[in-house]
């Protein structure tokens, strides 16, 4: 699948999104090492903090289904502008990586290409916590 077509599919995620609050469509398409394609949306809830974002829905939409390498995500919304994950989700991101494709698009289908370890420096990840461990062990 084409980055094209990636964007494409985050963008018809995002007419799913349920957001009456923040009236904030966002949609996500991750592609996993193994060629498949999962979307999201983001979902809302009146209890804000129980909210969840596009990009985190995707992801638990491809682990859920035992995919855990991430190749690529697509992240859509309706600003004119590149708008980048909040932070709870460039967390997420880089949970499962940080050196894979992470596109921000816009409604005109353009997008701009970054990675987990750009949007999220100096990051704690599963690495940070594998360094801890064996650190332990001497």
């Amino acid at each position: 699948m084409s980055v094209e077509e990636l964007v494409k599919k985050s963008s018809e995620a995002k007419k799913h999104s349920y957001s009456p609050y923040s009236k904030f469509r966002v949609g996500a398409a991750v592609m996993t090492t193994e060629g498949k394609i999962f979307t999201g949306c983001n979902v809302e809830n009146a209890s804000y903090g129980l909210s969840i974002c596009a990009e985190r829905t995707a992801i638990v939409k491809a682990v859920s289904e035992g995919c855990k390498e991430i190749k690529a995500i697509a992240v859509a919304t309706d600003m004119d502008d590149y708008v980048t994950p909040c932070g709870a989700c460039r967390q997420f991101l880089l949970e499962f990586g940080d050196d894979y494709d992470v596109y921000l698009t816009k409604p005109d289908m353009t997008y701009v290409k970054t990675s987990p370890k750009e949007l999220l420096p100096l990051g704690f990840s599963p690495r940070t916590l594998a360094e801890y461990n064996r650190s332990r062990k001497s």
